[in-house]
């Protein structure tokens, strides 16, 4: 199953301090294991490439122009051959190191929209709505405005009830937890039919676990109120396995 697609039209990638607009990204793995993070845009080229290994204790920076939106997540348990061709555990897109389209569910994702000409502001968040596979924070640096700290420093597998747990078959560990639409497929849980407004579509018993574990990130498709961030002129540091440490 892909991941729904929200916010995003356009990116490209430039050289460190080519143009002083755009904005930068340092995405950080303070996991204790090698992640491989995927990245998609609506349009044109992906950031990085649209993948890339980044190993434990590593980081790496990015830039996109005004205007850019979208979305990153980490992959897990990842094996490539020298051509980047492989399959992971989680979040696995297209079977290629260079992501081919979204990434598998359930995946904890960071969703970008930059400002442009018709916005002063960066709306960023971190969502829970298509599951959770790693823990996950978005920090805003020397932007202006609310700026709030998004992510989930919870370890949601830890905690994750049996009906959505996702498990490696060679280890039987819990390595993703399935949102309840992903489970369940009905109305109420995946906000759609008669529960496709933010007035019919409440919380649920589920969201309202991953809401109280990660109350900075989205639990649910309408989940806006105290979920989606804005900035104005920020670089942004994302971090892979975050502590209470890093908001």
């Amino acid at each position: 199953m892909a991941i729904s697609f929200k916010l995003f039209p356009l990116l490209l990638l430039f050289s460190l301090g080519s143009i002083a607009s755009t904005t930068v990204f340092t995405i950080n793995n303070q996991c204790t294991y090698t992640v491989w993070p995927g990245i998609l845009s609506g349009n044109g080229p992906n950031l990085g490439g649209g993948g890339f290994s980044l190993q434990s204790g590593q980081s790496i920076r990015l830039q996109a122009q005004p205007g850019w939106s979208g979305r990153l997540w980490a992959r897990t348990g990842c094996n490539f051959d020298p051509s980047g061709n492989g399959t992971c555990l989680t979040g696995n897109c297209g079977g290629s190191l260079n992501c081919v389209g979204g990434g598998e569910t359930p995946v904890t994702l960071a969703e970008f929209t930059l400002a442009s000409g018709s916005t002063d502001k960066d709306f960023y968040d971190v969502s829970l709505v298509d599951g959770y596979n790693v823990g996950m924070g978005v920090k805003a640096i020397g932007g202006i405005g609310d700026c709030q700290y998004a992510g989930c420093v919870a370890d949601l597998n830890d905690d994750c009830p049996k009906e959505l747990s996702v498990t490696d078959s060679n280890s039987h560990s819990v390595v993703a937890c399935k949102s309840a639409c992903a489970a369940f497929n009905t109305a109420e849980f995946c906000c759609t039919g008669d529960h496709s407004t933010p007035q019919t579509c409440s919380p649920t018993q589920y969201s309202t676990l991953f809401k109280n574990a990660c109350p900075t990130a989205y639990s649910y498709a309408y989940d806006d109120a105290s979920s989606t961030c804005t900035c104005s002129g920020s670089n942004y540091l994302i971090t892979f396995c975050p502590t209470d440490r890093d908001h």
